[in-house]
């Protein structure tokens, strides 16, 4: 039986200039997707750790976990994957220190939620927008 891989991340999202929100995507040269900021658990850490790390290693901002949106589940090299996801925002005040690309993470875009979808490339993906959107509006 295959363990499953565990993972976190957040649909990080931040207060827009036109008083809408962003949200941040993450562009990875290696698949050469658009997604959300996660990745795997470290030995010891818990899934709200991780979903903090992975976001700041991944888009250079430190986030604000919210609310929990719901987890993914799908297959990866043979192995059953969860990734649980929280809405996450970016502090406002004093700019973050700027994105610097990687072998993991080449850019980073803040996109309108629609523009988001679109840009995203997994459909899974996608639903996690609507749930953030869900999310705020209560």
């Amino acid at each position: 039986m295959s363990t499953t891989v565990r993972a976190a991340g957040t649909v990080l999202w931040r207060r827009a200039a036109d008083g809408g929100i962003e949200v941040a995507l993450i562009h990875r040269p290696r698949y050469d997707d658009w997604s959300l900021p996660k990745g795997k658990l470290k030995r010891g850490e818990d899934h709200a750790a991780a979903a903090v790390r992975e976001t700041r290693e991944e888009t250079g901002v430190e986030c604000v976990l919210g609310t929990p949106l719901p987890a993914a589940h799908y297959w990866t090299a043979g192995r059953p994957k969860e990734v649980r996801y929280w809405a996450a925002e970016a502090p406002s005040g004093p700019a973050a220190p700027p994105f610097s690309p990687n072998d993991e993470v080449d850019r980073v875009a803040w996109l309108a939620p629609e523009a988001a979808r679109r840009r995203l490339t997994h459909d899974r993906d996608r639903e996690l927008i609507t749930a953030l959107l869900g999310t705020l509006a209560d």
